[in-house]
């Protein structure tokens, strides 16, 4: 059966809220939808049975039976119809079901309803959510693999930035994928046809670093046996990458910085002053204003480099992605080395949402590269994992388990990703309300505050660690 567009296909809600039921079915039938209502799974299940139904909006904490037995039968007898998971008790552990369920998107009360109808829109165009979809289908966005809120704003930043010629510097943990979000930029950008010239400032030594940036004439120095360009004339028209830009010496920081002013430089051992036309974007896993007060940044060029920040979030903050990303890396893996693809336990899975990837996406990336070529069987399971992540496996109910690996344990960082295991359950539990959760734990709303800025820990993550971040 072919699916519907939009004013020609039925949605389904289905919620124990009356008043919540009236409200959004107002806003779908604004949109032109035709929609349903139900207010019990019983009711739900007939009512697909009824009716042609395309998209199912699914509370999965109903009066009568877990709406996760209507998303099983929709799925099972209702195959055409796409279910998306809309709760008022959302949990990693939840979430993870319903995906593997077959749900095709996952939101917690209360959504934002922009991004409710467009997820129902996609639904009802043809299925799942893809990296594409995640940025509005625009290619530049193929290789950056995100669904949840935090990711979704990011992906609306970059859009904005592109369409500017503006300076950008974007910070994030190592693995997190800023050069992804820099070339994102490019690809959005007028200069999407002119290269893209990336730079790696902590990889190349100190004293070729301004060779590279400006080129060098022939006799320079020992070794110039010829004139070269350097990247930023390679990158006339577009754009040039400067990553680690925290590790650069205070030397190069002011030709950086004259370059900055008027694009315009000279090359190493040359009098002719040359002019280009790049856009720079810089990135660092620094806290450069932190470098800027110990005195090994230059205030002047951190300004000039902060014109736009852009924040990309550590995989702890958007672990509502790492279902996808799993999904994303296996078969990309199993495809470029032809290896046969495998599933993963829910117990890895769940061991995987507890685990706090201090390497980020790159950690992640790498590790189901290994578990491809090294697990035996089809299916991924605890015992396939590093002895590191033995300490984060449970059974979902209760606290970490923890299990002492003959190779022993980093003590400080395995309580600490304790302590954040159970301020996130903690914060599950009391629905993100901070006085609540800090009771759960017995502590100070203002100690529980503290630990969260300390950790690192975002709830929920479109609320801190905003993408956009104002300069000091």
């Amino acid at each position: 059966m072919g699916r519907a567009m939009k004013g020609e296909g039925i949605v389904l809600l289905v919620d124990g809220d009356p008043d919540f039921l009236g409200n959004l079915s107002e806003k779908f039938i604004e949109k032109g939808f035709k929609v349903l209502c139900c207010r019990s799974a019983e009711e739900a299940i007939r009512t697909v049975n009824r009716h042609t139904v395309h998209v199912c909006v699914l509370e999965i904490f109903l009066p009568d039976r877990s709406g996760m037995e209507v998303l099983d039968y929709i799925k099972r007898s209702v195959p055409h119809c796409s279910v998306i998971v809309l709760t008022g008790q959302g949990s990693v552990k939840s979430a993870v079901e319903s995906l593997k369920k077959g749900a095709v998107d996952y939101f917690t009360k209360p959504a934002d309803f922009g991004e409710l109808y467009e997820a129902v829109k996609r639904a009802m165009d043809g299925g799942e959510r893809s990296p594409e979809d995640a940025g509005d289908e625009i290619p530049a966005f193929a290789s950056i693999v995100g669904h949840s809120p935090i990711m979704r704003e990011l992906f609306r930043v970059i859009r904005r930035v592109a369409a500017t010629d503006t300076t950008v510097l974007i910070t994030g943990e190592s693995g997190t994928g800023k050069e992804l979000v820099a070339k994102a930029i490019h690809d959005l950008s007028s200069r999407h046809r002119r290269p893209f010239v990336p730079v790696n400032c902590g990889a190349i030594p100190e004293e070729l670093l301004e060779s590279e940036f400006f080129g060098h004439e022939k006799g320079a120095f020992s070794g110039a046996i010829r004139t070269r360009q350097g990247r930023f004339e390679l990158a006339d028209g577009g754009s040039v990458f400067l990553d680690e830009i925290g590790e650069m010496s205070p030397k190069l920081q002011v030709k950086l910085l004259r370059f900055l002013q008027d694009r315009k430089f000279e090359r190493v051992g040359g009098v002719r002053t040359i002019e280009v036309d790049v856009r720079i974007i810089a990135a660092t896993n620094r806290d450069l204003w932190k470098s800027v007060q110990e005195g090994s940044f230059r205030e002047d060029l951190f300004y000039r480099l902060n014109v736009v920040p852009i924040h990309v979030p550590a995989l702890r903050e958007r672990t509502e992605d790492i279902p996808h990303l799993v999904r994303h890396f296996i078969k990309m893996h199993s495809e470029r080395k032809a290896l046969p693809a495998k599933n993963v336990s829910e117990e890895v899975m769940e061991c995987f949402m507890r685990y706090p990837w201090p390497g980020n996406v790159r950690e992640l990336e790498n590790l189901i590269e290994r578990l491809l070529i090294l697990t035996e069987g089809d299916v991924i399971t605890i015992k396939d994992l590093p002895d590191r992540f033995l300490n984060h496996a449970g059974d979902g109910k209760g606290p970490v388990k923890i299990r002492l690996p003959d190779s022993g344990i980093h003590l400080k960082k395995t309580l600490e990703s304790i302590e954040i295991d159970l301020i996130m359950q903690a914060l599950d539990k009391a629905g993100g309300v901070k006085n609540h959760a800090a009771k759960l734990l017995r502590l100070n709303r203002t100690t529980l505050i503290e630990k969260m800025k300390k950790l690192g820990i975002s709830y929920p993550p479109s609320e801190v660690n905003s993408v956009i971040r104002t300069g000091r």
